[in-house]
């Protein structure tokens, strides 16, 4: 149960450092992606009288459906908003030293702008930002039809 005086929860607007990586778990019958999702914000400098950019790089983890969603449609330099909540592992490293990370595991990601234009594209994505909500291990995924993913067919609402 969850104190109620207590909350987790995490919202980043940024852009993909890389395609993310999707794993198979074949023993739970579940998927992983992992990405990095860089923010950016402008600092200023009373001294020199300068603005200059400050760049963070936030490690995400996805789970399920929603990973394999990620795996389809993200791809290096998409902007997305995410939300999540901090998770930290621990672990020994080869050496037996204890390690240990924070992550965001994503929830809910919504594609926000369009989509990095590639070559062969004819047009760069568009459309209004879809949200993507991960249903768990069980469920029907909103995302698996193409038009609603990709903003196409904006009067149907894919959730």
């Amino acid at each position: 149960m969850r104190d109620v005086n207590s909350l987790n929860r995490v919202i980043l607007l940024g852009r993909l450092g890389q395609k993310p990586e999707l794993k198979a778990l074949p023993q739970t019958d579940n998927s992983l992606a992992r990405f990095t999702l860089a923010t950016n914000e402008k600092v200023f400098n009373r001294n020199t009288n300068e603005s200059s950019d400050r760049t963070e790089w936030h490690k995400i983890v996805v789970w399920g459906k929603l990973a394999e969603f990620c795996d389809k449609y993200l791809d290096k330099g998409r902007q997305v908003l995410i939300e999540g909540k901090l998770r930290t592992r621990q672990w020994q490293d080869k050496d037996g030293n204890k390690r240990s990370t924070t992550e965001v595991e994503a929830i809910n990601i919504v594609l926000v702008g369009s989509a990095p234009r590639r070559e062969g594209d004819f047009e760069a994505g568009g459309g209004r930002p879809q949200p993507h909500r991960d249903t768990g291990p069980v469920g029907d995924f909103p995302g698996e039809d193409d038009a609603a993913a990709t903003g196409e067919g904006e009067d149907e609402v894919p959730f």
